[in-house]
């Protein structure tokens, strides 16, 4: 296994739809997978997606851990994890019904900034594993947000451009300091 290079927002490989997957099965998926787990973990994150780390296939890798929270304050999100560790090949996101919800997203190409994002509250969704077993899930708060953020990676889109506030955009490290409607603290 080894530790990748992430790729930041302006790589042409983040902006472009990723290719499916023709074998979930085949030892480079399995190889490639393993070392995005590793990556995830050394990156202190919760999910990366293939294009991120340089291979533009339909790949999500992502957990939940328990008590997860969804924003910076660490107030947990309803519905958060946890979840184990998954590897979805070629997953299709469903929405379940119309209900959105803001929440706070950080990405690891995008180091060091947070915004805040609008997604669908209840998802469904579907892949296979490395081993060709199919995954079939609905999730909710949290682990909806992860997925849905991940997946958006395989068609070239970053959670800036579903911010529907530029405002709401902000480096972490001003958020703690200065959080939305609270106290600044130093």
């Amino acid at each position: 296994m080894a530790i990748l290079k992430i790729a930041r927002m302006g790589h042409p490989v983040l902006r472009r739809p990723a290719e499916t997957v023709a074998d979930p099965t085949a030892p480079e998926v399995a190889r490639i997978a393993a070392d995005m787990i590793e990556t995830m973990f050394d990156a202190v994150g919760v999910g990366l997606a293939a294009p991120q780390v340089h291979f533009g296939k339909r790949i999500v890798v992502f957990h939940v851990p328990k008590g997860r929270a969804g924003n910076p304050e660490g107030v947990p999100d309803e519905g958060d994890g946890p979840v184990g560790l998954t590897v979805l090949i070629n997953p299709l996101i469903e929405p379940l019904d119309d209900a959105m919800e803001e929440g706070w997203e950080a990405c690891l190409s995008v180091p060091g900034l947070t915004g805040l994002v609008p997604r669908h509250r209840r998802i469904r969704y579907r892949a296979v594993n490395p081993r060709g077993e199919p995954i079939e899930r609905i999730a909710e708060g949290f682990h909806a947000r992860v997925v849905q953020h991940e997946c958006d990676h395989l068609d070239g889109i970053l959670y800036p451009q579903r911010m529907t506030d530029m405002r709401e955009l902000a480096y972490v490290e001003e958020l703690r300091r200065y959080p939305p409607g609270g106290v600044e603290r130093s």
